[in-house]
This record gives structure tokens, sequence and C-alpha cells, in this order.
């Protein structure tokens, strides 16, 4: 996994731009808002969470995800326990499959029932071209209490009033920390400012005798892990795009020069670019034993909730802490607040059983027992309140630093739009070219940023 592949969400997102609509070429048609009619009758089944699950359809549901290893032992728990409750239902799992494969996929005409995406700032992208199914017919007609879903999970799965996917489990991020290495540094005080978090990096930071870094505090770089471009802004408190996410704000937003001025500063306090860039180059792998704050290269960084899954699995003896994502000094009374995004499914277009996948699709997004059985096995927080308030939801005080996050009034969420994640994508560009010294004038930057950004907007139509 390169480093950028996870810069914008914690699975590899592709570059979303105009290109899209050319390959889907279905800018300006949608699918239709009625739902086809099942070709068998619905078995009602008892689903153990006090209610019935209508089992429509039948046949075999093609269904493409991105887990991989442990996490997608999980989703195919979850599977055998739906074909067992809907047993003329069959699903064909293929797992390992990203954001750009399944839209490559479906622009080809390749039959796909049901895909799970992580990145739900491709919503605007799936929902405003016709690549999914717009599920509102579906939803009035099963008389869908949308008010059982998480706000937040409820908002980022739709855009602009077209509903294609549901929200399945959902990430919050915040501080994850090393205690062990703080008690060695003397730090009795978690971070909750953004001046305190680098003090607390560069205490935090050990070098080897020829001045190389050893233990790292903290990667100042948007590029590493999920130091994204979307965790940073929520620390202070900035923007990419205005709230008809047809105009880019970067330039305009006073939270981004806090940032870039206090990440180049951190850079210095800590030797310097080419110091933290030797440093860089030996990253270990995010989703393995070699994760950098697992084997206590780096003492802290952001991340989701799953990785609470990863250190029980790959570091058990690990002694660490979790703490909401500092914040910038003019905007302390946010803390407590955390960024949220997840994962959308919905029914690509050209699917070949829609009402298979869609029996299929609530079974995985509004099935209380199914919720709780992924949120165990992959440490995800459940989108359906009912999970989510399940006495068989396990919630230890790691877990509930994300859970409390995810509730948090202040907490920030995807911003989708008709380019997908292009603008974080070209934000974290040009981080990079400022944190490297490469980019020097931090005001014009970000104006030709904002620019790029409304330039492609502009080509996709938004306006």
């Amino acid at each position: 996994m390169t480093p950028r592949s996870s810069a914008v969400l914690r699975r590899t997102t592709a570059l979303i731009s105009t290109a899209v609509l050319v390959a889907f070429g279905l800018a300006g048609c949608g699918s239709s808002d009625e739902p086809t009619t099942a070709d068998t009758p619905a078995q009602t089944q008892n689903t153990g969470d006090g209610g019935d699950f209508a089992c429509n359809g039948s046949g075999e549901v093609v269904f493409w995800h991105f887990f991989e290893d442990r996490e997608a032992d999980v989703i195919t728990e979850a599977i055998t326990n739906f074909e067992a409750l809907c047993p003329d239902i069959t699903v064909k799992e293929s797992g390992g499959q990203d954001d750009d494969v399944i839209i490559q996929a479906i622009s080809a005409g390749q039959k796909i029932d049901v895909a799970l995406s992580s990145a739900g700032d491709q919503v605007g992208v799936f929902c405003s071209t016709g690549a999914f199914e717009d599920l509102a017919a579906r939803i009035s007609a099963d008389g869908i209490d949308m008010n059982e879903i998480v706000a937040t999970a409820a908002s980022y799965s739709e855009f602009q009033g077209i509903r294609c996917t549901l929200p399945m489990l959902t990430d919050s991020y915040a501080l994850m920390y090393n205690q062990d290495l703080f008690d060695a540094a003397g730090i009795t005080e978690v971070p909750k400012t953004l001046d305190e978090l680098a003090d607390a990096a560069v205490k935090l930071t050990t070098y080897n005798d020829d001045g190389s870094i050893d233990v790292l505090g903290l990667m100042p770089f948007t590029l590493y892990y999920q130091m994204t471009e979307w965790n940073w802004a929520t620390t202070v408190d900035a923007h990419f795009l205005n709230e008809e996410a047809n105009a880019s704000v970067i330039s305009a937003d006073p939270g981004w020069p806090v940032f870039f001025n206090w990440q180049k500063d951190l850079i210095e306090k800590l030797g310097g670019y080419d110091k933290l860039n030797t440093w860089f180059a030996a990253i270990g792998n995010q989703w393995t034993e070699e994760n950098d704050f697992q084997t206590g290269r780096v003492a802290m960084m952001f991340d989701g909730e799953w990785r609470t899954a990863f250190i029980a699995d790959q570091a058990p003896d690990m002694n660490y802490g979790v703490a909401p994502l500092p914040m910038s000094a003019e905007h302390q009374d946010l803390y407590g607040a955390g960024f949220l995004t997840g994962n959308v499914i919905g029914i690509p277009m050209g699917a070949g059983n829609p009402d298979a996948a869609w029996t299929f699709i609530k079974y995985m997004a509004l099935n209380e027992d199914a919720q709780v059985q992924m949120g165990n096995g992959l440490k995800n927080i459940p989108t359906f309140l009912p999970a989510l308030n399940s006495p068989k939801l396990e919630v230890d005080e790691l877990y509930q630093v994300f859970v409390d996050a995810a509730f948090n009034p202040n907490s920030r969420t995807i911003q989708s739009s008709l380019i997908g994640p292009a603008p974080q994508e070209m934000l974290g560009d040009f981080a990079e070219r400022w944190q490297s010294g490469a980019e020097t004038d931090l005001t014009a930057g970000l104006a030709n940023l904002s620019k790029q950004v409304d330039d492609q907007l502009a080509l996709a139509g938004a306006g």
C-alpha cells in the first residue's frame, strides 16, 4: 500500500473527476425510481432482534467489497448468517475490490448486484451519474424509518436529495497514543490542543547516534496513514467546499493557514523535512503487524476505531490509550468532536438481481444482529441505532471514545460532490509541496488550489 493510498480515507480511493461521468456515460440520466417486483414471494423470517425480516427475491447476489484478510472473514460470517435466514438467496462474495476497481467494472457493464464502498465522498458521483440505483422508492415501499440510522451516516450516504446508498457501519477518528512512551517521556496529560500536541511530539521523539530519528512523537505529514486532510481539517475547523458543494472555500477558510503554519513549525522542531522524510521512507505497512504505531516506531497518530481490533490481533500486549482529536487554540470549544465517515452500500447500475440485492442490503445495513456481529468483529461503529444501543455490542473504554465522537454534535463528516474526493486529493498534493518546501507562498498556493478545484467542479457541471 503506497503512502498516498490512505490520504483521504482508510482504503484506497481513486481521484474522481469528470472522467468518471464520461466513463459511465450517465450524466443527467439516472436509474428508475421504481423498484422491480420480486420474482418470488417474500419469506418472513424472525431476525432474533424482535422483528421480522422479509426475504424478497431469490437466486444469486454478486457482492463486491473492499475488506481483506481477517476483516473479510467478518463479512463472510455475516453472509453465512444471511443465507441461513434467506435460504433462497445465495451471495457470491468478492473481497479486496476498491472503489477504482468497482467503478471501472460498473462502467464496463459488469454485473454487480451489491457494491460496498469505503469512500463516502464518492456518493456524489454514484448518485449524480446513476451509477447506483436511487433507493428512495424501495425505502418508501418497505416503510423504512431513516430516523433509525445515525444522523451523520444518513447525511453522507445521499447526495442532493438522491439516496443511492445506505450506510453500513461508520468510522470515527481519534488520537491514539503509546502509554509506555508517554510514561517514559514524563507526559501525564493527553494533548487537547494542537500546541500541546506539538510539544508532546517533540518530547516523545528520540534520535539515533547519527542524528536520525529513532522514535517519532507524531508524523505531521498529511500522507502518513490516517493523518489525512479530513482529520487535520477537523482540528482547525477548516472546510473544502461551500454548503452547496459547487465551489471551493479553501483559500477563504481561516483554518487552513492555521494548520499549514502549525505543520511547518512542527516539521522544523522535529529536525526538518529531510530528516522526517528519511524516517518516513521506512514506513511499516499500515494493515499488518509492521504498523509503526504497533511496533512503537511512532508514539501518537490519528486513527479509526478499527485499529483497536488490529492491535488486539497483531499487538495484544500493547499499552495504549485513545483520546479525542486535539483542536487548535481558536476551536478548543470543539474538543470531543471528531471526523466521521464510513462504508456505503448500494445497487450498481445493471445489477442482474436487484430485488434479492435489496434484501441483502437491508440485512447488512438495517438488521440489528448483523450490525452487532460486524461491529464487534470489525470494531466499526454500527450505523443502525438499535444495534448501536444493543447490549450485545462490545464497548470498552477505548471504543467508547470513538462512539462519543460519533454522537458529538460538532463532529465533522464527509462532504461529497460531483468530483468525489478530488478536492481533498488536490489539497493533499499541495500539502506535500508545502511540507517539503517546494511551495513557499501559502496564500498564493491556497488561492491557486481553490481555482483548480473550481475548474474541476465547473467541468463536472456543478453550478
